[in-house]
This record gives C-alpha cells, structure tokens and sequence, in this order.
C-alpha cells in the first residue's frame, strides 16, 4: 500500500457544518495515528449539499418535503464516483440505507453517546415544559415520540445545524428542542444539555451516535487505510439496526427508532414504528448472536409490520 504523502494527500469529503468537520478532523485523526501520518497527507475537501441550503433551513419545511436523506450525501457521493475525493465522511443517521453502485461503506468509528438531548435555555427537562410548550424539532422520529408522551405539547419544524437551531431557541422560536448527545460532545459542548434523555424514554435514532466513512469500491488503497480504524462492535450493531431499517423501507417520511446494543456473547435490539401524531406505537426487541445481526434486523421489522393496523402507513 502506497501511503498518502504532502504530495498526494488522502482527500477526505465532508460537509462543511461545524458537526461535518469535527467528524471529518477526527476521521483524520485517527488515520494519522493509525498509519503514521502528519496532518498535511490528509485534506478536508468541503462540499455544499442541498440539505446545506440556507434557504431550505430558514424555511423549516420538513425533510420529507425537500428530498429526504438524500439531501446531505448527493453531492459528496458523486464528488467520490467522480475522483474528486477519496473517502467520505457521514453521520449514519443521515444515510440511505442502500449506496449508490460503486460505493461502500465499510468503515465505522467507535460510537458515540446514542441518546437525545434536552436543550432549553429556560427549562430543565423535559417533565418541566409546561402545558402548550412550543417545541422544536424536523426529526419526525421526536416529534412522533413526544406526541405520544407529551400530546399538549405544541410541536414545530426546526431545521439548521447546532449552531442554527440554538439561536432560534435564543430567538424564542420555541421553548426546547432536541438533538444529539453525540453531536454536542463531538462539538466540545455537552455543557448546552440540561440532560440526556435514557433510550427507555426516547428510543434514538436508527445509527445515532456513529460516523461512517464510505469510499469507491475498485480503491484498495482507500480499503486498507481505513480498515486499521475500523470499529467492529459498532458495525455489529450498525448491520442490525440498518437491517431492521431497510426491511420497514425506512426513509425520513416514517417515524422509526431503533437500537442494538451487545449484551453478553450477543446482541440486544430494540425498535418501534410510530403515528407522525403518536397516537400508536408498535414496539418489539430481539436477542441474537452478532452473526445473525442482519437477519435479527429484518425479522424484527417484519414482526412490527404484521402487528400495523392495515391504515397504519396510509399517512405517507
């Protein structure tokens, strides 16, 4: 394997969100002591997705509306397919559950804290909002959720960054919001938390918490770099929560939470689907040994599935 040098650097894609890049820094890190590296054989290539738009963000207009997931991988995807960088940094969250051909995603970092977090400048928890608190969030998997336990709750879109998000709080465009622990504490700012809320309460989302790095299937070079920092527990737990996805034809139009987590010898998944207004939510878990982490993903989805109501996705 020829090692990236100052002359020809390993090109790593990232948006360019303060979040992006702090995944992007510490993806480079993380090759630099892996392999030996100094700072100058790894580029931060920034590319602009739609989801980037500044327009679309102040609008608030839901994901679902302006192109789903799609909106923050497009444009670095085809950045990779065209050569124009060699890897990719993601937020698992945010990708589709299938990649365009020619692309793999075969590296994980170790995972971060998976659970939400409670942000308001006035209020401590979540138990504190008051009766008709208007609350911010565009993840309909939140809102889905907080309707089902809070229906006083007065829910509104609220897209943008970290940084985006708590000036509208500042603004008083709602009382809370939530985002993810993991996001902050990559940031350095788990201090903007009033508390994390516990998976019992708030199932995460489907691989919050996990950076992926994808690359060209035909780049060897790009394949043995990144498999020195690859995290195996987390693609463990990562092959069955994207299992249970795919099979429920996740997309940012279905409220769905999902989390597996090792438990002994094997793994532990739990996962729900929900009402957008959280009036029903199927809930169902699996234990099963990492071997069978996707085929446990995809029986648990179609375990909720034959429990839907048949007018249960007739919202889409």
């Amino acid at each position: 394997m020829t090692k990236p040098s100052a002359q020809k650097p390993l090109k790593i894609g990232t948006r360019g969100s303060p979040l992006a890049l702090a995944q992007a820094f510490e993806t480079r890190s993380r090759l630099m002591e892996a392999h030996g590296l100094t700072e100058d054989c790894c580029e931060i290539v920034i590319i602009k997705t739609t989801g980037d738009d500044r327009a679309l963000i102040a609008a608030d207009r839901p994901l679902k509306e302006i192109g789903g997931k799609g909106l923050f991988t497009k444009e670095i995807e085809e950045a990779l397919l065209a050569g124009a960088i060699d890897i990719a940094v993601h937020s698992m969250k945010d990708m589709p559950v299938e990649q365009p051909a020619g692309l793999v995603l075969d590296c994980y970092l170790p995972r971060e804290d998976v659970r939400d977090a409670f942000v308001s400048p006035k209020v401590a928890s979540l138990a504190d909002l008051p009766d008709g608190a208007v609350v911010g969030s565009s993840s309909l998997r939140r809102r889905a959720q907080l309707a089902n336990r809070r229906p006083d709750l007065k829910l509104v879109e609220f897209r943008g960054n970290v940084q985006t998000r708590l000036k509208k709080l500042e603004d008083g465009v709602a009382t809370a919001t939530f985002l993810a622990m993991a996001g902050l504490n990559r940031l350095g700012m788990g201090y903007v938390a009033k508390g994390a809320i516990e998976v019992e309460e708030m199932l995460p989302a489907v691989a919050q918490g996990a950076i992926g790095i994808e690359r060209r299937e035909s780049c060897a070079r790009a394949g043995e770099l990144l498999a020195a920092i690859h995290d195996a527990p987390t693609a463990e737990r990562l092959t069955a929560e994207r299992a249970f996805l795919a099979t429920l034809d996740g997309s940012c139009e279905t409220p769905i939470a999902g989390l597996a987590v090792h438990e002994g010898a094997g793994l532990w998944l739990r996962g729900e689907i929900l009402r957008p207004d959280g009036s029903e939510v199927i809930r169902g878990e699996r234990r099963f040994a990492a071997a069978d982490a996707a085929e446990a993903g995809s029986d648990l989805a179609r375990e909720l599935l034959s429990q839907a109501p048949a007018d249960f996705f007739d919202w889409r």
